[in-house]
Formats: C-alpha cells, structure tokens, sequence
C-alpha cells in the first residue's frame, strides 16, 4: 500500500481528479487530494494575496495532517509548479514524483518565465477589472462556478521556485505529456524529460485533462511508481 499526494492545477479543483482518486483507492492505496487556498472548493478564500509559497504550504499541511511519512507526490499543469517547490522541502520522503502535463520549472523559475507571449498577455488582460485575479486561460465568456471554477491568483504565477538540493533525493520521476492539446505550452517538459534516462517518460492520447480522457493509462503509470 502507497501513500498518493495529488496537486490539481489553476483555476479548478480536486474534482479533476475524481476517476483517479477512486480508482487508485480501489486498488488498496491511501490518496490524498490537495485543497489549496483560493481555488477550488476554497474559494471563498480567494484574494489578490496568495502566493505561490501559500500553495505549497496547503500541500505540506495537509500531508502532516494526514500522517504520511513517505508518498507518491503528483501534479497536474499548475500543480507541477506546486510539487517542485514542495520536492525542494520533503524530497528525501519522496519515493516518486509524476507531471501529468504539467510545468518543470527549474531553479528561480517562475510560471511566467516558462510561458509565452500568449500567456502573459492573458494573465495581465484578465485580471485588469479584478487587480491580481486572473480568468481561466482561454475562457473568452467566463462565468465562475462555485466550487469548480474561478480566478486564480496572479502572484502563484509569478513566484519563481527555489530548489535545494533535496529534490534530487527522489528516485523516480514520471512525465506524461498529453499529445492532443495543440495549444500546449509543455513540449519544452517533454523534451527535456524524454531525452533524460532519469525520467520515465509517456506520452497520452489526450487532451490537457489526461485524467478524464486516459483514466486507465494514468492509473497504469501511477500505481507502476509505488512498485
């Protein structure tokens, strides 16, 4: 039995890990489902404020709270942000950790930095009458949906991650890049991780949300880390 950490990505919440959760507790395993300030469930916390620092943060409480000494730690797009910082804390009780096409900053990256034009232009635009909340990237007639879908606070996107050195205590590390999401800003992650040994690399049949759309090749390569 293995102990699961999943980080969901901007804008939405935990629900986009649904079919995973359950299907990973259907096969004997301990999952948690991060909640993360502002987004999500919580978003009646949202405001102008939260850092990326705050993200983590959520995370790592939330793994003490639940007494999981060592974990499998997964995120998906945002979320990849989130579990590298997290990594530079607990990587030492780590035993993997899985992009699901996600961002891999580096060393004082930020989510800016390894974006584009496209995507600077959408975080400033749309947060222009709610100053430091930005819209869901691409959603022209935006409405929010309690709970579900929201802003997402500008400062997460623009805090670069500080690597420490504990990070590279963890022994396996997964990505798995999504081949049908022709707006993709991940090839860059994907290349890098496909050239190292170090990675073990996937590509899926699927658009951004490979959860819903690979339910059971994502299972495949999750529970595959806790052997």
């Amino acid at each position: 039995m293995a102990n699961y950490v999943l980080v969901h990505g901007a804008w939405g919440g935990g629900q986009s890990y649904t079919k995973t959760a359950a299907d990973l507790k259907a096969a004997g395993h301990n999952v948690l489902v991060s909640t993360q300030t502002g987004i999500g469930v919580r978003q009646p916390e949202l405001h102008g404020g939260i850092t990326l620092t705050d993200h983590v943060n959520d995370v790592e409480q939330q793994i003490e709270e639940a007494g999981m000494e060592r974990f499998i730690l997964v995120g998906h797009s945002y979320g990849g942000m989130v579990i590298t910082q997290l990594a530079a804390r607990l990587g030492s009780r780590i035993d993997a950790i899985c992009y699901i096409d996600a961002f891999l900053p580096e060393h004082g990256e930020s989510l800016w930095d390894i974006t584009g034009e496209y995507e600077h232009n959408w975080y400033i635009d749309t947060q222009k009458h709610t100053p430091g909340l930005v819209a869901p990237i691409g959603g022209i007639d935006f409405e929010e949906i309690p709970g579900h879908i929201g802003r997402h606070p500008l400062l997460t996107l623009l805090e670069g991650v500080q690597l420490s050195g504990e990070e590279e205590k963890i022994p396996r590390r997964s990505y798995v890049f999504a081949t049908n999401f022709p707006e993709t800003p991940f090839k860059p992650f994907a290349a890098r991780t496909k050239a190292d040994p170090a990675w073990d690399y996937h590509e899926a049949d699927a658009t951004h949300m490979v959860m819903d759309d690979q339910p059971e090749q994502t299972l495949e390569i999750l529970l595959a880390l806790a052997q």
